[in-house]
């Protein structure tokens, strides 16, 4: 074989595993999978055993088929009891609010919503049109507030905190601070408690405050993932951060951390689909 045709079929074989590379990519973009996780615990009303919450975290404006049809499918094949959005539903770098109304106008149709704001929300001059319209929609708007979720008269407590970002021109950057400040309103002892915010990286604020379970985003499972090691990077935690996706624990207080569904300033992710997590609430005698 001469030279010029093991050039030629180096050059080939390079030119196939980058197609097939970029092919996996934006396949892996697309491509939703679901999360289920069982969540045991004495202080969970024996009512409430099998309550299904699904979390849609950080939409950023995609849409997964055309209306996020793919998305409202799974949604509705999960049968939730409710469903929570966990922030940065819009995205600074693209805003669309007609998107996010209409993904939020059709899964009310599937179960009650719940919506607390991340750093997104927070850097959008129209987010006030966006509160308004999903609010008109009938959209719970947690901020920096409780609610009681009763069933066959025992309840458990649905917290919801507003990002820090929002706050920062009142209180500096200690976002820790912020968010003691933000629970310290809202803190609910007395019966089991779920959180919703945006930021993982304060698990330790959440624990002191005494939450059962909270509900997270903002990380994109750290948008690029490496086999056996994780995400690689996520801008409030910088390189290989500790609180990237799954299930993690602080004391008395677990915390799920959504992948997310949407891009923004990084346009694509690797070996790190796009996640609607589920979470089962299991009374534990």
């Amino acid at each position: 074989m001469t030279k010029k045709k093991k050039r030629i079929i180096l050059c080939a074989g390079i030119a196939s595993i980058l197609l097939a590379l970029v092919i996996w990519i934006a396949w892996g973009d697309k491509a939703l999978e679901q999360t289920v996780y069982a969540i045991e615990s004495k202080e969970i009303p024996e009512s409430f055993h099998g309550y299904r919450i699904a979390q849609v975290s950080d939409l950023h404006n995609t849409q997964i088929g055309r209306n996020n049809e793919k998305l409202l499918a799974l949604l509705q094949s999960s049968d939730p009891d409710i469903i929570v959005f966990t922030g940065d539903l819009i995205d600074y770098y693209d805003t669309d609010i007609d998107v996010a109304v209409r993904f939020a106008e059709e899964a009310m149709k599937i179960a009650p919503c719940y919506f607390v704001t991340g750093n997104h929300e927070a850097r959008v001059s129209d987010y006030p049109v966006l509160k308004g319209e999903l609010a008109e929609l009938g959209v719970v708007l947690m901020e920096n507030k409780i609610e009681q979720l009763e069933r066959n008269g025992e309840s458990i407590s649905l917290l919801g905190v507003g990002d820090p970002k929002f706050y920062e021109e009142f209180s500096g950057v200690d976002y820790a601070q912020i968010m003691r400040d933000n629970l310290s309103c809202i803190a609910d002892t007395d019966s089991f408690t779920v959180l919703l915010s945006h930021r993982p990286e304060l698990i330790e604020v959440y624990n002191e405050n005494h939450v059962d379970l909270v509900l997270t985003g903002h990380a994109h499972g750290g948008q690029f993932r490496l086999p056996f090691v994780g995400g690689v990077l996520v801008p409030s935690q910088g390189w290989f951060p500790k609180y990237d996706a799954g299930l993690f624990e602080e004391g008395d207080t677990q915390m799920i951390i959504s992948r997310g569904i949407g891009n923004s300033a990084f346009p694509f992710r690797v070996n790190n689909r796009p996640e609607l997590v589920i979470v089962d609430l299991m009374h534990e005698d």
